[in-house]
């Protein structure tokens, strides 16, 4: 790993756990989806630099995606989206300490005791990885990705069934 790449490497990283720490840190459900936004794309561009294009392109695209429907929505149902009110964002703040030092020590436990390898030697081209892609896709895991696509579309047309329905008020 050439030297720019380790820094590009921590500077996502570090990116990445300070917009994390933000989305808890302000008072304001869209700067808390916008920041979550920027955490998720710092961790794309982490991808991106391990040279791992199509996971980091699909994080970006799809947590892009995510996280503006759901600003839309907290602007359109939240009670206070602008965080003018000072709500806080923590909820259990005792638990939710405990929680995350233990996480935190485990994960450094993991880290430190676990019996890392070098990097992989021989990692196919990109044309290579894309077509074992989509041979992956079409292959075995086929029935998966349509099953998943079904129950999708599914509660995608459930949802406006409900939504649009009539109301016995309406129809009166």
């Amino acid at each position: 790993m050439s030297l720019a790449t380790a820094l590009f490497l921590a500077f996502f990283g570090v990116a990445a756990i300070w917009f994390g720490v933000v989305v808890f840190r302000t008072h304001s459900m869209v700067r808390s989806a916008i920041a979550l936004l920027f955490s998720q794309t710092a961790i794309g561009a982490m991808f991106l630099v391990m040279q791992a294009e199509f996971l980091g392109v699909l994080q970006i695209m799809m947590m892009a995606t995510e996280m503006s429907v759901m600003a839309i929505f907290m602007v359109m149902f939240m009670m206070d989206p602008g965080g003018m009110g000072k709500m806080d964002m923590t909820h259990q703040k005792r638990l939710s300490l405990w929680a995350g030092g233990i996480g935190l020590v485990a994960a450094l436990v993991v880290i430190w005791t676990a019996g890392w390898q070098g990097p992989a030697p021989d990692v196919p081209g990109a044309d290579e990885q894309a077509r074992l892609l989509g041979r992956e896709i079409l292959g075995r895991s086929m029935f998966i990705f349509e099953s998943a696509a079904l129950m999708i579309l599914t509660a995608m047309i459930a949802a406006t069934m409900v939504a649009i329905a009539p109301q016995e008020e309406d129809t009166q």
